[in-house]
């Protein structure tokens, strides 16, 4: 078993199953083994408790409410951006709990998406980027908890859950 942890921030129901449709039509079949997913951090060690300890603690909030706010063509793919002030705070602090842990790409500014098209080329990319565009109108959806992910080189599998708390001030 993989010592990698992933964690990623968990969706309400209906728009997993809303992007996880889309990246069924337009990811390439051979390279689509996960779910639709917002990745917070990419790289972290399972065995260590306080990053469990830390997401426990994150979780005692309120749901949070993320913005779907464009379509992003990024080269070989295609994401859907997300904004939420509340979530870049909340990744924030745990940036900081766990920095004696992070590799660069974990260091770096979150810039939140859905992927839902990736390892094809630009001018794919670029006409889903077109299509998708043309309708698109930004939305609200709500995040309800984290989740962590073990690594294992190529899948992942689910290993913790932390429900955000719908009674937390």
């Amino acid at each position: 078993m993989s010592n990698i942890l992933i964690v990623t921030l968990e969706m309400e129901e209906v728009y997993q199953r809303h992007f996880n449709e889309l990246r069924t039509r337009y990811f390439p079949a051979h390279a689509n083994y996960l779910d639709a997913h917002i990745t917070l951090f990419h790289h972290l060690p399972a065995a260590e408790p306080a990053i469990t300890a830390a997401l426990e603690a994150a979780a005692q909030r309120q749901p949070l409410m993320l913005t779907v706010a464009g379509i992003v063509h990024f080269g070989n793919g295609v994401a859907y951006r997300l904004v939420s002030d509340a979530l870049q705070t909340m990744h924030s602090r745990l940036q900081q709990t766990f920095e004696p842990w992070l590799i660069r790409q974990d260091k770096q500014p979150l810039r939140p998406h859905i992927t839902v098209q990736n390892k094809v080329t630009d001018f794919k990319a670029r006409q889903l980027h077109e299509t998708l565009s043309a309708t698109f109108t930004p939305f609200e959806m709500k995040a309800v908890g984290l989740k962590t992910w073990r690594y294992l080189h190529g899948p992942w599998k689910a290993e913790q859950y932390f429900a955000f708390d719908a009674l937390a001030e």
